[in-house]
């Protein structure tokens, strides 16, 4: 952990920068801060105060565009609009560096080569996580981090849990984040639902599917 961490942190106690910051998360696109205000209750005004500190803050980044969607004249003026930034921001006390062992150990799995094992114990761990758990899937993987939601039938995952890991060890950390997926989904015995590898840029390499849909990512 850094100052500048434990700084950035601390501008979430704000319940208001809270909600603005919860709502452009969510979201995997630019918002701008009409729509931030609507939809956390707050004038535009103030909401554009705290978006801004957001953005000191190094929680949120900035731009521009235009969110008529047309362009050249007619288009209208761009707008401010903001979006999470993809760095992570971590508070431990006290430090912990649970970052740098992880790093080690996906290499020792690779120069093992011991993918296959990672993947059996990655699953173990899913079911273990899922097993008796009361809540659905959405809130499990929820709670783990992936940020879900709904597209086209699909529950796919907005954020990587494993993102730093996923940068310098793609292929392993994916196989493995979808054999933890897979886990979860047998620990709740989700057996209408499948695991899938459809990437996208930006969110988690991992979807979940119908059993009934065919996909040439499907790995089961």
């Amino acid at each position: 952990m850094t100052s500048d961490d434990l700084e950035s942190m601390s501008v979430l106690g704000d319940p208001v920068r809270r909600a603005l910051y919860r709502f452009v998360a969510e979201q995997g696109r630019d918002v701008g801060r009409n729509e931030a205000a609507e939809a956390t209750g707050v004038q535009r005004t103030l909401a554009a105060h705290h978006l801004d500190k957001l953005v000191e803050a190094g929680l949120l980044e900035s731009g521009f565009k235009r969110l008529s969607g047309k362009a050249g004249p007619g288009g209208g003026r761009p707008a401010k609009v903001y979006r999470r930034v993809r760095e992570e921001r971590t508070v431990s006390l006290p430090p912990r560096d649970y970052r740098t062992l992880a790093l080690v150990l996906a290499e020792t799995v690779d120069l093992l080569g011991g993918e296959e094992k990672a993947e059996e114990a990655a699953r173990r761990t899913g079911e273990r996580l899922a097993a008796g758990e009361a809540a659905g899937l959405v809130e499990v993987l929820r709670a783990r981090g992936y940020e879900p939601y709904e597209e086209d039938g699909r529950v796919r995952l907005r954020n990587c849990p494993f993102h730093v890991l996923a940068e310098s060890h793609p292929l392993l950390v994916c196989s493995m984040n979808l054999a933890l997926c897979q886990g979860m989904l047998a620990g709740l015995g989700e057996t209408g639902l499948v695991a899938t590898l459809d990437p996208r840029p930006g969110e988690c390499c991992v979807a979940l599917a119908s059993a009934g849909t065919s996909s040439k990512n499907n790995i089961d």
